[in-house]
């Protein structure tokens, strides 16, 4: 129904969704008030950035693999930069504002994934979604998961449609293997 998060730093962000889009406001300080900033904040279609923890490189699946590598040297056009904060809500909120992708993925040690789903996946799914973007743990939109327990993990893919797009495209291309 409804989703939002805070971003503290040289300023004080919130972006809120109550189902009827997403707008972000800023802190102003002298008066003690959020300004609405942005109205109605989409997400570009496809973006220049990829988000992935790298460390974790040696553990992901081939899929995952293949897509941050088709990101990193493309066959044609200009490689993705990669930026990764280690913070879900600074990665996606800056995929939000410039598009890209977002992406924590199961790993061999985390085979369920590791963010929980409840409070860290569906918001921010949430959020993308009503700003014209996607989210999947890479089979299903991650809004369609029914949980089955307050404190379950999935793996998450969300961002721009166009790169969700073709990460979804890789890893049915893996599945079918």
């Amino acid at each position: 129904m409804a989703a939002g998060y805070a971003l503290y730093g040289s300023a004080t962000a919130l972006v809120l969704s109550t189902g009827k889009g997403v707008n972000g406001f800023m802190l102003d300080p002298a008066i003690g008030e959020f300004i609405l900033t942005d109205a109605d904040m989409k997400v570009p279609s496809r973006g220049k950035i990829y988000s992935i923890n790298e460390g974790y490189a040696a553990t992901w699946d081939p899929a995952v693999v293949e897509y941050v590598e088709s990101k990193k040297r493309p066959k044609t056009g200009k490689a993705y930069g990669a930026r990764y904060v280690g913070s879900m809500v600074a990665d996606v909120h800056r995929t939000l504002k410039y598009g890209g992708i977002f992406i924590y993925p199961a790993t061999k040690d985390s085979p369920k994934g590791k963010l929980r789903l409840l409070y860290e996946c569906n918001p921010m799914s949430f959020i993308m979604e009503q700003a014209g973007g996607l989210a999947t743990n890479g089979t299903i939109p991650i809004l369609d998961i029914i949980p089955t327990n307050i404190h379950e993990r999935a793996p998450i893919f969300l961002g721009s449609s166009e790169d969700v797009e073709d990460a979804l495209q890789i890893i049915a291309k893996h599945n079918k293997k």
